[in-house]
């Protein structure tokens, strides 16, 4: 008899027993509100359980909205959903970050928040603008903070009960290690950009010494280019058995050990990226040793300002596929 394939069910424990993430994720990265309040419905009934959000996309009430929506119809009980969200750039400073994870929550419209990340280790001048900006352009940062003390404050919200795992984003190797060296709490997450032409391997090595979830964002490629969903090795792989590229790509990156991000406002690819199974041994080596491109795509590890999220929000919103 064979065995159901559940690999889209895999969750991940995270550290300290506060739960486990769902591998499989859904970005809410999506400019246009309407489309970002279908697409989490679409999402929620197509059956991934964790949302990844952030104050910083400006869209936590539609994203509240959605699932509120989906949980007062008794569809979806909120404790079988995983919600992750971030503290931005602007609110580093260990007397912002309370009322900033406040406001996550009443615009989320939750009880607790399951993890909540630093979105990116680099401090922006405190106070309401999200992109502060001096006369030239250039942004202007914080030199009155540390990454540790902003974390000190993301522990206290552990302690206060309402938010259960802690994190970081957008962090180097280095970065990680700083924080993990002097946490009294450690991170149970760290979100990055990897796929298959950003391995990230060292970083994911030491996640898995240290029990923290790699949680991958454009685990797709963010549909730029190069475009990783039409490399040779994936689309022969994917031709192979019988699969979309997208499906091998998420397939890989569950099965090395990796939780992972996808965005799409299109239903068909929403139910599509949910739809995966287990790829074989040999196709798993086969995109280590094979696939030959090396590019990161948002260069938002170096600077804090994110490549994916425009400065001034567009009018509607395009089908990323992660």
């Amino acid at each position: 008899m064979t065995m159901p394939d559940t690999l889209r069910y895999t969750k991940i424990p995270l550290i300290d027993g506060a739960g486990a993430m769902p591998a499989l994720g859904f970005g809410t990265l999506i400019p246009d509100p309407i489309a970002t309040k279908k697409a989490t419905v679409a999402a929620l009934e197509a059956g991934f359980r964790h949302f990844d959000c952030s104050e910083r996309y400006r869209n936590e009430q539609v994203v509240g909205d959605a699932l509120q929506e989906v949980f007062k119809a008794g569809r979806i009980d909120r404790k079988n959903v995983f919600v992750t969200t971030k503290v931005w750039n602007n609110n580093h400073r260990p007397e912002r970050v309370k009322p900033a994870f406040e406001g996550s929550l009443r615009r989320l419209q939750v009880d607790y928040i399951d993890c909540y990340l630093i979105h990116t280790p680099f401090a922006f001048r405190p106070g309401e603008d999200q992109d502060p900006r001096d006369e030239r352009g250039q942004v202007i940062y914080d030199p009155g903070v540390t990454l540790v003390d902003t974390w000190r404050a993301l522990e206290r919200l552990v302690d206060d009960g309402r938010c259960r795992s802690i994190g970081l984003s957008n962090v180097n190797l280095e970065k990680l290690r700083e924080i993990v060296e002097v946490a009294r709490i450690k991170p149970a997450v760290v979100e990055v950009e990897c796929h298959p032409y950003l391995p990230e391997w060292d970083l994911l090595d030491y996640c898995k010494r240290h029990g923290i979830v790699l949680l991958a964002f454009a685990a797709l490629g963010h549909a730029m280019e190069p475009r990783l969903l039409d490399d040779p090795v994936i689309v022969a792989i994917a031709q192979r058995l019988g699969k979309t590229p997208a499906q091998v790509v998420l397939a890989w990156a569950i099965q090395r050990g990796t939780a992972l991000l996808t965005t799409s406002v299109t239903l068909d690819h929403i139910r599509e990226n949910f739809d995966i199974s287990a790829i074989p041994e040999e196709a798993m080596q086969e995109i280590r040793s094979r696939v030959e491109t090396v590019i990161r795509f948002n260069p938002v590890v170096e600077t804090g300002v994110p490549g994916f999220i425009p400065r001034r929000a567009p009018s509607s919103a395009g089908d990323t596929k992660g």
